[in-house]
């Protein structure tokens, strides 16, 4: 009989279409659904229970996931969205099964996991919680700015701020809980915790730099993430994702596998990597971890979570690396050997070459389209885009439909601005890099010109839209 997995589904995360046909493979899969499932993925699933009427928070959130658990006779239960990592390990381990354990609260609570990683003495930049407009002005006074605002609970960006003067503080503390209360009545964040809304801190700017670490003019940006899982306690780093520098305030906008750096540097992130996700106690999950790069081989850590990374990085470490990372946490979840790699991957065990891009109304130095555009991935010449041999394509799961406008892209909004996610390969990480700016560059007039031709038919004719490269 085979073992039966519960899986959590909110919204962020690896796209389920992606992730379903591997956990299928290791057990029955129920779904307890706080989002709708995309188009095609309820197949992999023995039942789906519809959750995504309630909005439940706190331990109204972890008592659904126990009663779904025992309706279904769950053997495992598996989150893969940042927003069911907390309840998800708090029901894991009312119920006996393997999970995130207590640490996960401190991978979630950037206030908890700065104290953990204070503590074990791990680098990071100065901070101050902040639950008011006078803490922030008491941390704009304490701290060395311009400061950083970042929501305790957000994700993707939303609600980050640059504080550069006094002025600024009433201001910005207004808009961050403005922008927070929207994204969760708006569904683009899960907030678990009753209250998440007001928890902030705020922090000195990480003084990063791609010098002593990057080659002049290679486009990699100053940060990158560490990919990974723990088991049973133990963690095992899989592989290095770098990145493009990311757009005002901190919007990310690409990962790319394999990390090309050398070796050597390599295990010095790793090593960072290792006392980072240490400091947080995790029992069993997967990790995603970003780190900052500075002058003379220094790190700081970013953020550490006890997921994988999200978009299409699993597809990514797949495609480079021949690695299934949900298979490898569904059984380890299951209680089954789990086929780990001997060591961290680096760029000399790769075949190949991925990225995952945000679809953004900007170009790669954050400055806003001129048009407002409707999406239609079919309508641009994606080869007129990028190098021949490299692939696009949209990552339906996380994309808007075709025929949606695209967002506009706010400094605070983060992901409320994101229209989703394209996932590129090619032979190597350089060419992916020139790919990926040519696309951020290019996309508006290429999306406006795919338009304007449709559009220009004459009527009567037919026409074959362009489809992705």
């Amino acid at each position: 009989m085979k073992k039966r997995i519960l899986l959590v589904h909110s919204r962020s995360g690896p796209p389920l279409d992606f992730a379903l046909p591997r956990l299928a493979a290791r057990g029955e899969i129920h779904v307890l659904a706080f989002q709708p499932l995309p188009a095609g993925t309820e197949a992999f699933c023995a039942s789906v229970i519809p959750a995504h009427e309630r909005r439940l928070k706190g331990d109204e959130l972890v008592d659904a996931i126990v009663e779904a658990a025992g309706r279904v006779g769950a053997d495992a239960l598996c989150g893969l969205s940042e927003y069911t990592v907390v309840p998800v390990a708090l029901a894991a381990d009312r119920l006996g099964l393997p999970g995130p354990g207590p640490g996960a609260a401190a991978s979630r609570d950037k206030r908890l996991m700065r104290a953990a990683w204070a503590k074990a003495g791990v680098p990071q930049p100065a901070y101050r919680t902040v639950a008011s407009a006078a803490d922030l002005r008491q941390a704009f006074r304490e701290l060395r700015p311009p400061l950083l605002l970042k929501a305790a609970w957000g994700a993707g960006s939303t609600a980050q701020l640059v504080i550069s003067s006094e002025e600024q503080i009433v201001p910005a503390w207004e808009e961050a809980k403005t922008v927070m209360r929207t994204a969760d009545a708006a569904n683009v964040l899960m907030l678990e915790v009753p209250g998440a809304e007001h928890d902030f801190l705020a922090e000195e700017i990480i003084p990063g730099t791609t010098r002593s670490w990057w080659e002049d003019e290679s486009g990699y940006g100053d940060y990158l993430s560490v990919e990974g899982i723990v088991i049973e306690g133990v963690y095992h780093p899989v592989c290095i994702t770098s990145r493009l520098p990311t757009i005002p305030p901190f919007m990310e906008l690409c990962n790319i596998a394999p990390c090309e750096l050398p070796v050597r540097l390599q295990r010095a992130i790793e090593s960072v990597a290792r006392a980072s996700v240490d400091a947080l106690g995790l029992r069993t999950c997967g990790t995603h971890t970003e780190i900052k790069l500075m002058e003379d081989g220094g790190l700081a850590l970013i953020e550490s979570a006890a997921r994988f990374g999200g978009a299409a990085i699993l597809a990514q470490i797949e495609h480079v690396y021949g690695c299934d990372l949900v298979g490898i946490l569904a059984d380890a979840l299951l209680g089954l050997p789990a086929d780990l790699p001997d060591s961290m991957f680096t760029h000399h065990d790769a075949t190949g070459a991925a990225c995952t891009l945000s679809l953004l109304a900007t170009n790669a130095v954050g400055e806003p389209w001129s048009k407002d555009l409707v999406w239609d991935s079919r309508v641009v010449d994606w080869p007129s885009l990028v190098t021949p041999g490299t692939s696009v394509e949209t990552v339906p799961a996380l994309t808007i439909p075709d025929g949606t406008p695209m967002p506009k892209y706010e400094h605070s909004g983060g992901k409320m601005g994101l229209g989703g996610v394209l996932y590129m390969t090619s032979a190597d990480s350089g060419t992916l890099v020139h790919d990926a700016y040519a696309v951020l560059n290019g996309l508006e007039d290429a999306l406006a010109r795919g338009w304007h031709e449709q559009t220009a038919v004459p009527a009567g004719s037919s026409s074959q839209m362009r489809r992705d490269g």
